[in-house]
C-alpha cells in the first residue's frame, strides 16, 4: 500500500529537494532550469524570501509542490498571491492532488498576507493545463498580454537610451 501523502510549508532544508522538482517541472514543459540549489535557498528561505512553498510528500519522497509569492491588486483592494509553479510527479497525477496543493498554497497566502485571490499563467500550448485550472474555475482574463522584462533591457530602463 503506498503512504499517505501528507502536504506542509517548505523550509530551508527542504531547497535541494524543491530544486530537482523544480528540475523536473522544467524538463516536464521543455524549458531551461537556471537555478541552482543555493539560489532556491537564497531566494526562498533568506532574510526576506521571495517565494513560499508548500510540498506534498509520500513518505519522504516530494511527489509535488506549488511556489507561490505575494501580489497586490489595486483594483481587488486586497493582497494576493501568484503560483509560478506547480507540479505533480507522474506518479501521484489523477488523485486530485493539484487541488490540494493550490488549496494549500491559499491558505498559506491567505494566513501570511490576507490574499483574496489567485493568479497563475498557464502555457496556451498545454490544453491539459488550461482545463485543469479551468475546472477548478481558473478564468482566462480577456485583453490581457504577459510580458516580461529581463536582461540588458531590464538594465537600460532609465539610462537614456
Amino acid at each position: 500500500m503506498a503512504a499517505r501523502i501528507t502536504i506542509r510549508l517548505a523550509g530551508a532544508a527542504d531547497a535541494g529537494s524543491l530544486n530537482a522538482a523544480l528540475r523536473a517541472l522544467s524538463d516536464d514543459l521543455g524549458d531551461t532550469h537556471g537555478a541552482t540549489d543555493a539560489d532556491i535557498a537564497a531566494a526562498g528561505f533568506g532574510p526576506d524570501p521571495a517565494f513560499r512553498a508548500v510540498l506534498a510528500l509520500q513518505g519522504d519522497t516530494l511527489v509535488g509542490f506549488a511556489v507561490f509569492s505575494p501580489l497586490y491588486s489595486t483594483t481587488r483592494g486586497m493582497a494576493g498571491a501568484y503560483v509560478s509553479d506547480l507540479w505533480v510527479a507522474h506518479s501521484t497525477r489523477g488523485a486530485g492532488l493539484g487541488p490540494r496543493l493550490i488549496a494549500a498554497a491559499r491558505d498559506e497566502a491567505e494566513a501570511r498576507w490576507g490574499a483574496g485571490f489567485i493568479r497563475l499563467a498557464v502555457y496556451r500550448d498545454n490544453p491539459r493545463a488550461v482545463a485543469f485550472y479551468e475546472r477548478m474555475g481558473f478564468a482566462a482574463r480577456a485583453g490581457e498580454v504577459g510580458m516580461i522584462l529581463e536582461g540588458a533591457a531590464l538594465r537600460a530602463i532609465g539610462d537614456g537610451t
